[in-house]
């Protein structure tokens, strides 16, 4: 077993993918080419291009939202897809990040439809490829704090056991943690968990540090910039909040010299400041990355061991949003899976 297949083979959970930008390729240009949806091949075709450079996949997200999705059975086979895809993979268990002010804002779907196509996805996913899956509705941050507030309230009135948590996408850039805190105040007060995208696009560490303490987060979504406190990094390695990191982020890959990617990217020094990261692959079929070459990325590029790999393994299992004796079970089986594989590998090494 090479490491391409130990990384494909070991159980994982993905705690950071949105559901829109895991679209399979194939479904979006045949969802895009519909009647009515106004797309030519070579529109479609430029849609979806990444170039060395890549530039966000936000883009995409919007188009979906505003051209091409018709209603709930999209969202439904968006949702099942991404699952069947990732259970072959390895991943036992994802928390999907879904954004219900642009889909009802734009596709006309409303939040209760949208999510119970979602969960219906999950439970099929669940039935027929054995992995389990909890929604975590993200607010817009390019809309306005009340819509981000509205939205919180969708989800307190149609309440859902596995709708879990709150989050925030979409574009940080002068659209800071602080701008939404009524509608993280208001999740608390109602038992949701809290998430957010912060410190991903180079933005100031700032905005880790408000998202923690302002929006009082329980994990962070990308965080590279906390480096650049190293108080603040000292502090959330104290607290043991875990990072979702993407290594396909746009950012660092359109910014740092290709010669330099891996050697100078924040992920490399992140576990040396003592944070715990889990690695994840943000929007997959867009990024043209899989779990299994996640993982590799970790391995290959920036030149984590099979020590790191448990390390981040186990804490993906602390970050997520489940209960804490299925937390127990899964860190037990995972452990026992992720050692016998990685005998074998050395074994026959």
């Amino acid at each position: 077993m090479d490491i391409a297949a130990f990384c494909r083979a070991i159980p994982k959970v993905e705690l950071h993918v949105h559901l829109l930008g895991a679209i399979r390729i194939e479904t979006l240009r045949e969802m895009a080419l519909r009647q009515g949806a106004g797309f030519t091949e070579a529109e479609v075709a430029d849609l979806a291009r990444r170039d060395a450079k890549p530039k966000g996949v936000l883009h995409i997200l919007r188009a979906l939202e505003q051209r091409i999705l018709r209603g709930p059975e999209d969202l439904h086979r968006i949702a099942y897809e991404y699952l069947e895809d990732a259970a072959a993979q390895g991943v036992r268990h994802a928390e999907i990040f879904w954004n219900p002010t642009g889909t009802a804002r734009d596709s006309g779907i409303s939040y209760r439809d949208g999510a119970d196509a979602i969960l219906a996805a999950f439970d099929d996913a669940k039935h027929d490829h054995g992995v389990s899956a909890l929604l975590i509705p993200s607010i817009d941050r390019e809309a306005t704090p009340e819509e981000a507030v509205e939205m919180v309230a969708w989800m307190r009135d149609h309440r859902r056991d596995r709708v879990i948590g709150l989050g925030i996408d979409y574009r940080e850039t002068d659209r800071p943690p602080e701008l939404f805190w009524k509608a993280y105040r208001d999740a608390k007060r109602a038992g949701f968990r809290l998430t957010a995208h912060a410190g991903e696009f180079g933005c100031h560490w700032r905005n880790v540090e408000t998202a923690i303490d302002l929006l009082e987060v329980e994990r962070i979504d990308h965080g590279y910039t906390v480096l650049d406190n190293p108080a603040l990094a000292r502090r959330c390695a104290e607290r043991g909040i875990v990072f979702t990191v993407v290594p396909t982020n746009s950012y660092y890959l359109r910014t740092l010299p290709p010669e330099r990617w891996a050697l100078d990217h924040p992920i490399r020094r992140m576990p040396q400041a003592g944070l715990l990261l889990h690695p994840n692959t943000d929007d997959p079929p867009l990024h043209r990355i899989d779990p299994a070459g996640c993982w590799r990325m970790m391995a290959e590029d920036f030149g984590f061991g099979l020590d790191d790999l448990r390390r981040f393994m186990l804490n993906g299992i602390v970050g997520a949003f489940l209960p804490e004796a299925d937390k127990r079970g899964l860190a037990a089986t995972f452990v026992a899976e992720y050692d016998r594989l990685r005998a074998g590998m050395e074994q026959s090494a």
